[in-house]
């Protein structure tokens, strides 16, 4: 594995590897390999962060090697230079590049033309190191995704969302994609991905029967401002509160990616009771990219 673009490039083995190892890696973090002994690493964010700027910079050093941040203001990539220029120039300089971006042609792209290996920490169109330290979280706490029904709930075509849909489609887990007609996945992607496992579910109510796992994440996402009031009205009923926690299973957990605006997408009660495994996910972050570079180095 030469760079983490995103979980439709990963294999269903890879994902267990990944996984298995951030296990690993959380149990004896006191121990973690120097495998970036020496090594500088470029964190390239054109967008805001905190736990995905935390958990890398930490993760880096924890593992032997020397993050440098940059912001997109701070790079000619904010004037308009190519990122295949900026790849080349950063390839020639650092060992890696972790990129948190708009466009998911821009991090490919750099990993073409960087020759290093290469992190997609966000962009329009997938989270992979979202995703692995969501699988992360529910192994430890159900004891993995095998037999299980997960369900999303809100903007169905956001970028988590279509991560979750290409992980369900390897590992071979339900999904139920719970979200108003306006916002759920995209035709073209769908016919892309080509899998029986993920189903689209417009009732909220219906959605989340026999699930296992609630998931949301925010409904306005960064760049989406404009269309916040519209958004709000729209997917108020997708809500996670304690009217769609009682339709789940019984013992269903519920999840979230951060940031959580408590009172739209997740009410302040559903989200403190579920505190210890959003924020157990919140850590797991740091886990599984710490797993995610070690395999891509190793």
């Amino acid at each position: 594995m030469k760079n983490l673009l995103s979980i439709e490039e990963l294999t269903a083995k890879e994902i267990e590897k990944i996984v298995t190892l951030a296990a690993e890696l959380k149990k004896n973090r006191a121990k973690s390999p120097q495998v970036l002994a020496g090594q500088f690493w470029a964190l390239i964010f054109n967008k805001s962060s905190t736990r995905t700027r935390v958990s890398f910079e930490v993760g880096i050093r924890e593992l032997g090697g020397s993050p440098m941040f940059m912001s997109g203001a701070d790079m000619q990539l904010g004037r308009g230079e190519p990122a295949k220029d900026t790849a080349r120039v950063m390839g020639r300089m650092v060992h890696g590049a972790v990129i948190r971006t708009y466009a998911q042609t821009d991090v490919e792209e750099f990993a073409r033309f960087s020759g290093i290996p290469t992190i997609n920490a966000l962009t329009d169109e997938e989270h992979p190191c979202q995703i692995l330290a969501d699988l992360l979280t529910i192994r430890q706490r159900l004891g993995g995704w095998k037999g299980k029904r997960v369900c999303f709930l809100g903007d169905g075509d956001c970028n988590v969302a279509r991560s979750w849909i290409w992980a369900a489609a390897k590992l071979g887990f339900e999904l139920v994609i719970g979200a108003p007609k306006a916002f759920q996945p995209d035709a073209a992607f769908m016919k892309r991905v080509r899998t029986k496992h993920v189903r689209v579910e417009e009732n909220p109510l219906k959605a989340v029967a026999g699930c296992d796992v609630l998931y949301t994440d925010v409904w306005v996402s960064m760049g989406k401002e404009a269309e916040s009031a519209d958004r709000i009205k729209v997917l108020a009923p997708y809500q996670i509160d304690d009217v769609l926690v009682s339709a789940a299973k019984k013992k269903a957990i519920v999840m979230h990616c951060l940031p959580a605006y408590r009172g739209k997408e997740i009410t302040n009660d559903v989200m403190e009771e579920h505190a210890g495994v959003i924020f157990d996910q919140a850590e797991n972050r740091l886990h599984a990219q710490k797993a995610a570079i070690v395999r891509m180095v190793s």
